[in-house]
């Protein structure tokens, strides 16, 4: 039996984490707008289905193969031959890092727009982690990690031959939304590994490791992550060109500050309302009178 089982390690590392991030996201919701918020929520909802539907037959064939395997006890119920909790991780992972790109300022790459060598560009360097990957398929030291490569390389070609250039201008808030939820993953998975929860193969591993987690792993957990804040950037970038949600530029924040001026200056009406009509304030709208005659040409004077 094992020290930890698969269902324990979400409970521990997963669940937490995600509750944290979610009343986080919870209490700044009102910076961003409702349909800033819808999009994340759809876009979530998209990237989740994706990846259960990508990666469970790549997961099982890995098993069959012994390229990982998990301790004894360790897993409730298998469907095929991944547990059920390797399934509730492929659910769970894409939300953690939505909810934590949620906390960050939003991606606001400016007027970018992608021609079709870039996106040709885009699907050879995705090509290139596909070929690398197949290459390393033949030999059995690096089987692991070339199926990892070979794996991620069809995706990669995908996002990068749709958009690298708004990824690129989105570079900064993309490291950042990648490298915090990997590297909390690389510690997780570390802490595992070393309970016995799951155990990588010496046969298909290179044997190389980062402060003991096997490269091979982190190279996965960075991938996944890619493949979530990527796709999320990028599926934000198509709503917002379409019109369907509002730039990052003039986002809520941006449209209240008027309004949080107006409220530390009194006598001051706001220019619009976050809604972009009139204030409902019972005074008039300023630049206008609803006086007549003189008396109103003289308080647009002093105005």
């Amino acid at each position: 039996m094992t020290r930890l089982t698969y269902l324990a390690f979400h409970a521990v590392f997963v669940v937490p984490p995600l509750v944290v991030l979610a009343v986080a996201a919870w209490r700044r919701r009102a910076r961003l707008d409702r349909s800033a918020w819808r999009a994340r929520g759809l876009g979530l909802v998209l990237l989740t289905l994706v990846a259960l539907v990508y990666t469970t037959p790549w997961d099982n064939y890995l098993i069959e193969r012994g390229v990982w395997w998990y301790g004894d006890g360790a897993v409730v119920a298998t469907v095929w031959l991944a547990p059920v909790e390797e399934y509730l991780f492929m659910l769970l992972q894409p939300v953690l890092a939505v909810l934590w790109v949620s906390l960050l300022a939003p991606p606001n790459p400016g007027a970018v727009s992608v021609t079709r060598r870039q996106r040709l560009v885009g699907v050879v360097a995705g090509g290139v982690v596909l070929l690398v990957g197949v290459v390393l398929l033949r030999d059995a030291p690096t089987y692991y990690l070339g199926a990892i490569l070979a794996w991620a390389g069809p995706v990669l070609a995908l996002q990068w031959g749709f958009g690298w250039p708004v990824l690129w201008a989105t570079r900064r808030a993309l490291a950042l939304g990648v490298g915090v939820p990997t590297l909390y993953l690389w510690v997780a998975d570390r802490v595992a590994i070393e309970l016995g929860v799951w155990v990588i193969s010496e046969t298909y591993t290179t044997g190389v490791a980062l402060l003991g987690l096997p490269v091979e792993e982190a190279a996965f957990f960075v991938v996944t992550n890619l493949f979530v804040v990527q796709g999320l950037f990028l599926f934000l970038w198509v709503l917002e060109r379409w019109g369907w949600t509002t730039p990052a530029s003039t986002s809520a924040p941006a449209r209240t500050a008027d309004a949080a001026v107006s409220a530390a200056t009194p006598g001051r009406e706001p220019a619009l309302r976050t809604d972009g009509s009139p204030p409902r304030s019972g005074r008039p709208w300023r630049g206008w009178s609803t006086r007549s005659g003189r008396r109103g040409r003289e308080d647009r004077e002093r105005q």
